[in-house]
């Protein structure tokens, strides 16, 4: 999907309807027949005729302010707007005459006679809509003058790392305000003052940077002329052609278009097709893309001995035969099962299939992994058990459907911010909302939403807080009888009734474990089984505790209880982290798993894969990630090939990590950047960044989607041609021509891809949702419509069990982990950018009560101590934790946050519960003993980086 660039996508001008109602009218003679609703600009639009515009899109609402638009229709006096008139049977309309070509000449003529007259010099030349409808109206002069009262001198506010808004430019037409309002809910913009003093402002009259502006870049993207333009575009000039592809960040999967000069990346533009974005985006894929041309990017192969000596850079071939080389050594002499390698989810579907095929067929065992072990293994297995799939069931568009919303353990304002701003405008039509989480994340109390219940479980709770509300249901009468009878197994749920009915599954029974009171937790349970659609959303506040499976299952429990399973508006819908999590985890990333979620046990599908690569597997499960680290401090597991993962500083009880990396002879990473895992590394491959490659990523809905290369790969090769070489310098040859064949062979061996390929998503517009074959040649959108994927739906006993990780007299407070919107996981990609403008640093949240018994204030720095370990990290008091909690984040590797967490974790996944983590809290005045070592350590590598040797040329 390579275009020349010449003008923006084409614009219909108000948004489809969707009405099934069909309307007959006629427009310059021409008879057309449209769905009833839909305006009379989009009627002539969709029959080829554009009405002049400035003030619509469609993308937004009808709002009617420019004038431009005017059209004739027979039998009504005056000349209405045509972008706020719907079609009616019958109606005759004229767009083009002598009388309105000169009306909206001269609406154009006011409009040009307050701005200013540059525009060869104005960045938008070429590109700007103002300049565009002024030669569709001939407009050749101004004859007012342009003496008086104007706006041409206005400031420029340049306060945003990313985009500029000239206020000079600015012809007041609603359209950034109501992006801002309608697309993504922020609500930031406003019109201030009226008539001639009317102009755009952000807050209170705040400069952008200083207002509650996100910058998603939907006022930017809506922006008809240069008053809000990004800044790469005012440097760089006008792109010359774009490619689509597909954003690298969270596991929404936005599609944006690449605009391009030659190999340089101009801007990002959210794709108007993208079928998971709808046109939208965040802060992080519209704008946070400089990292994949920063300074530190490491662009040359590298090996060393030990970690202590200078680095020395090496051809390619030299770096992988050296590679290679140690792998074998070391099997030799430590066995087979003596190292191991993990998959990215950043990585393409293709480049992790590579990985896992690799440690399973050239290095010859199960010991593979992938960071979902850390983070959505709970959902594969809850999911897998219960459902029989291990994946969500909907669409995000179902969202729009939906009628009470279940978010629990998730803050997508952070974390999933396009989604969020689709969930607000459901919410703002009338949808009702349960949070459940520890804190009071935005969408509790946000601008024109509030959460009909908020629940603030207490960390480690959250299985008894979902058995106390099914108790409710399962007591009052609330089960959906008929859908349980025809769809679940019945003697699985009649165990199920029993055990949530006993009293000591009460909501009062369980007020004191859970702290939630026991009337809203019965309220809450009302409204979701009886308020329409139920849907239930999550996050890693469900999966990442020692009971993350089984709330996983709880959740699946009540979605099937209630009948809120297999059609649109509801569902069970995780929401994955990385932008690829997965896909890694359909890719057979897993130790015990093939790809297709198929068991190594299985013989005939062993077999299946066998034959394919012509080598024998085994048929036992390999070491998970934990089981790597306790048996390389065993001295059984000696080398790891670990592809786009920073395990150092994403993996709890850091001391724990280094410790058994620090005891492997052999550690093999390949990324963009020398990461935290990268220094305890005696080969370094250099990755490539999404824009330097092919492939495809599976997002948190199942869709998957292109990625296509914008620019050839800075370190010259893609990743999945790393591994195909470092696989022959093995001896096991692996022979792609291109990602699509790649594609082609997980498709012959996967059922759920057996549809798949790039030219049939590329067919299907750029995306298709898994299961895609015979059976469902255009994919599934929706799972389980008619039974569910294991056949009947499965009730499991979700019995508590207290995490061992709990308060104590020494540890008094419970730490919580989690996002925030401007940086992502470990900030690997993020603190390489202007994102670093609205978070620096990680911080600690403390209530009022708990800071106030520390004597701790705002900004001062604190000591965290848990039984792992001890950092510091500045304080922000807030009342958006509750007494008892403090709350972290850890996207910077110097703060150290799982210097902290423990190796608790799920029972049956051994998924850390990085959310409950015992802790003391007191004031300080000098860093933690960890990092004064780690900045040690930290200086000591930069310089054996700094320092490398270059003994061979770099091939081109």
């Amino acid at each position: 999907m390579l275009e020349t660039i010449a003008k923006r996508d084409r614009d219909l001008g108000t948004p489809a309807s969707v009405s099934t109602q069909m309307i007959n009218l006629t427009i310059d003679g021409h008879a057309c027949r449209v769905p009833a609703g839909t305006s009379v600009m989009r009627a002539a639009a969709e029959l080829g005729v554009n009405i002049p515009k400035l003030c619509a899109t469609d993308s937004l609402d009808a709002f009617g302010s420019c004038r431009l638009c005017l059209v004739q229709i027979e039998g009504r006096r005056g000349y209405p707007a045509s972008c706020t008139t719907p079609v009616e049977e019958g109606m005759v309309v004229c767009t083009e005459n002598k009388k309105l070509h000169d009306l909206r000449r001269n609406v154009m003529e006011l409009y040009i006679s307050d701005h200013p007259l540059d525009c060869l010099t104005c960045p938008a030349n070429g590109d700007c809509e103002l300049q565009d409808m002024a030669g569709v109206v001939g407009l050749r002069g101004v004859r007012y003058g342009f003496d008086g009262a104007n706006h041409l001198n206005d400031t420029t506010d340049t306060s945003n790392p990313y985009f500029a808004y000239d206020p000079s430019k600015c012809i007041v037409c609603s359209r950034c305000v109501r992006a801002c309002e309608d697309i993504q809910g922020t609500f930031a913009l406003t019109i201030d003052g009226k008539g001639f003093e009317s102009r755009i402002t952000a807050g209170q009259n705040d400069p952008f940077l200083e207002s509650d502006c996100v910058s998603c870049g939907a006022c930017v993207q809506a922006c008809p002329t240069s008053s809000l333009m990004e800044k790469t575009v005012i440097m760089m000039g006008q792109p010359e052609h774009s490619v689509v592809t597909t954003c690298a960040y969270c596991g929404v999967g936005c599609g944006f278009k690449a605009d391009m000069k030659g190999q340089e990346v101009v801007r990002m533009v959210p794709w108007k097709d993208g079928k998971a974005n709808r046109g939208h985006a965040c802060v992080k894929g519209r704008f946070a893309w400089g990292y994949a041309t920063h300074k530190d990017r490491v662009l040359k192969p590298m090996i060393r001995e030990q970690i202590t000596d200078p680095w020395r850079e090496v051809s390619w071939d030299d770096a992988l035969t050296y590679a290679a080389s140690r792998i074998r050594a070391i099997q030799q002499q430590y066995g087979r099962d003596s190292v191991g390698g993990i998959t990215s989810s950043r990585c393409t579907n293709e480049e992790t299939y590579l990985v896992q095929k690799l440690v399973r067929a050239a290095f010859g065992t199960n010991n593979v992994d992938t960071c979902a072990r850390v983070c959505h293994s709970p959902t594969g297995y809850g999911l897998k058990t219960t459902l029989g799939e291990s994946a969500g069931t909907q669409t995000f568009d179902s969202v729009m459907h939906t009628d009470v919303v279940i978010l629990m353990g998730a803050n997508p304002s952070a974390a999933h911010p396009v989604f969020a701003s689709r969930l607000k405008r459901r919410l703002r039509e009338g949808a009702k909302l349960i949070v459940i989480d520890p804190r009071r994340i935005e969408l509790v109390d946000a601008p024109h939403i509030k959460a009909d219940f908020h629940l603030p479980v207490r960390p480690g709770t959250n299985t008894a807080l979902l058995t106390a509300l099914a108790h409710v249901i399962a007591t009052e009468g609330l089960i959906n009888e008929a859908f349980v009878a025809e769809r679940c197994e019945t003697k699985a749920f009649e165990q199920w009734r029993e055990f949530v009915s006993r009293p000591e599954n009460s909501p009062e029974a369980m007020a004191e474990t859970t702290g939630v009171d026991a009337q809203t937790v019965r309220g809450a349970a009302r409204l979701f089984a009886t308020g329409g659609n139920g849907s239930i959303y999550y996050g890693l506040g469900v999966t990442e505790h020692s009971q993350g499976s089984t709330t996983v299952m709880a959740i699946a429990n009540l979605a099937m209880a209630t009948g809120n399973i297999g059609r649109e508006g509801v569902g069970v819908n995780p929401l994955r982290g990385q932008n690829n999590v997965q896909g890694s985890c359909d890719m057979g990333s897993f130790p015990h798993e093939l790809p297709g979620y198929r068991h190594v046990s299985d013989d005939a599908v062993r077999h299946q894969f066998e034959q394919a690569w012509g080598v024998t597997l085994q048929p036992e499960p390999g070491l998970r990630i934990p089981n790597m680290f306790d048996a390389a401090l065993d001295g059984s597991f000696k080398a790891l090939y670990c592809q786009g993962e920073d395990i150092v500083q994403s993996d709890p009880n850091t001391q724990h990590v280094t410790a058994a990396l620090s005891a492997m002879e052999c550690i093999i990473v390949q990324d963009i950047f020398l990461n935290e895992t990268a220094k305890y590394a005696h080969v370094f491959l250099p990755g490539s960044s999404f824009l330097e490659k092919d492939g495809t990523f599976t997002n948190a809905e199942r869709r998957i989607s292109r990625v296509r290369q914008v620019m050839e790969p800075k370190a010259g090769l893609a990743d999945w041609e790393v591994t195909c070489a470092l696989s022959n310098t093995l001896g096991y040859p692996m022979d792609y021509s291109h990602p699509a064949e790649i594609m082609d062979e997980i498709a012959r061996l996967t059922p759920t891809f057996s549809g798949v390929s790039f030219a049939r998503i590329d067919a299907l517009g750029g995306s298709v949702q898994w299961p895609c074959n015979d059976d469902a040649p255009e994919g599934t959108p929706i799972m389980h419509i008619n039974q569910f994927v294991r056949g009947k739906g499965k009730f499991v006993i979700t019995q508590y069990v207290p995490t061992e990780e709990r308060s104590t007299r020494r540890f008094p407070l419970l730490l919580t982990t989690g996002r925030i919107l401007s940086q992502y996981n470990v900030g690997a990609q993020t603190r390489r950018t202007d994102n670093v403008v609205w978070h620096h640093e990680d911080v600690l949240e403390i209530h009022p009560h708990d800071a106030e018994d520390r004597g701790i204030t705002s900004g001062d720095h604190v000591a965290i101590q848990s039984r792992s370990g001890e950092t510091v990290l500045r304080a922000v008091i807030t009342e958006n934790v509750q007494p008892g909690v403090v709350y972290t984040t850890f996207h910077f590797p110097e703060s150290g946050a799982n210097v902290v967490t423990t190796d608790s974790s799920d029972w049956a996944t051994n998924c850390p519960e990085y959310k409950v983590t015992a802790v003391q809290v007191r004031r300080v005045n000098q860093p933690s003993s960890w990092q004064n070592d780690w900045n040690r350590f930290t200086h000591l590598q930069e310089n054996l980086l700094e320092n490398r040797i270059s003994t061979t040329a770099q091939p081109g």
